[in-house]
């Protein structure tokens, strides 16, 4: 078992809808399967089941592929999950405290336009006293995410139901025998099913192919249980994916940012970008190859004029972080 208790200090980029991460998952027992178990144990303290097993990150299952095995049971999650409704879960279970109002049933483009709120209020604005300066070297301004709130109020109306909110690689789960779990349940949220496909299509970064496969099992398993819910999905799924797109934008800028800065590390960064080639310049030149791959995915999502060349990057983030360890000292 695993007992799981918040750090502080820690950057927020997703709303949190659910209160507790164990009791939903007590909640969802006997209705979703394969996720780890959990045992309440005295007043508030729930103890979590430890999944053992390999992630799907894990460089034996192949790098970007899934099989077909896992496809079904990655579908049927989805058909799982599709089947609890809107207001089926207790209102207990939800957060006391949200920075957002809450979003109708089946207000698709209000559900999309609340995400994109978030982002900008509690993940730029917040931030851009600290971060302001990186964000304005590499082309992202206060407005642009306003293609993406025209884009929102287009989209076709879905009812909602429970979706996981963070099906990447890391919370798939391969045990001794060969079967899928869904773990780290922190971002799940009642919300558009359609938005679950666009995340692990995302996060996965699958070979067109197996992309093909798992949006087939994704309908497959949604539309018998919710038929309502697979209305306008393929029209609607790229608008969810460039949403995507834009907030990894946000987030990775900030948290690359902050991985630079972190201990003594930052220190011979800036001893590297001032003397020339040492462990400086190779952490700057792996910071700008991931941040310029980010935002070249995202050009078009964003409405950005141009994506800056590595160099311009490098030195963005290089300024950044002197001036940070300046005031340090």
């Amino acid at each position: 078992m695993k007992y799981r208790s918040p750090r502080s200090g820690l950057l927020w980029f997703d709303r949190r809808f659910f209160a507790s991460e164990d009791r939903l998952l007590l909640a969802l027992r006997g209705r979703v399967g394969r996720i780890p178990e959990c045992v309440e144990v005295g007043d508030d303290v729930v103890l979590q089941e430890f999944v053992e097993g390999r992630t799907l990150r894990d460089g034996r299952f192949g790098i970007g592929r899934i099989s077909a095995r896992h496809v079904r049971q990655l579908g049927q999650l989805f058909g799982e999950m599709a089947a609890i409704k809107h207001g089926e879960l207790s209102s207990k279970l939800l957060r006391e405290e949200n920075s957002l109002p809450p979003v109708r049933d089946g207000d698709t483009p209000g559900f999309l336009g609340g995400l994109i709120d978030f982002t900008q209020g509690e993940v730029y604005e917040k931030n851009r006293g600290e971060f302001g300066s990186l964000f304005d070297r590499l082309g992202v301004s206060a407005t642009s995410m306003n293609g993406l709130r025209e884009r929102a109020t287009g989209l076709t109306r879905r009812p909602f139901s429970l979706v996981h909110g963070d099906l990447h690689r890391r919370n798939l789960i391969v045990d001794s025998r060969g079967d899928l779990w869904f773990i780290d349940w922190e971002l799940a949220m009642i919300g558009d099913p359609l938005y679950d496909l666009a995340t692990h299509l995302h996060l996965m970064n699958y070979p067109e192919c197996d992309a093909l496969r798992v949006k087939e099992a994704w309908r497959g398993a949604v539309e018998p249980v919710r038929p309502d819910a697979v209305d306008g999905w393929e029209r609607d799924l790229p608008h969810l994916l460039a949403f995507k797109q834009a907030q990894s934008v946000y987030t990775d800028v900030i948290r690359t940012a902050v991985g630079l800065l972190v201990g003594a590390g930052a220190l011979a960064l800036v001893a590297g970008a001032a003397t020339g080639p040492g462990p400086g310049r190779l952490r700057l030149a792996r910071a700008a190859r991931k941040v310029q791959r980010v935002l070249a995915v995202a050009k078009d999502a964003l409405g950005l004029r141009g994506v800056p060349t590595r160099r311009e990057i490098r030195e963005a983030y290089g300024e950044w972080v002197r001036g940070k360890v300046g005031r340090r000292r």
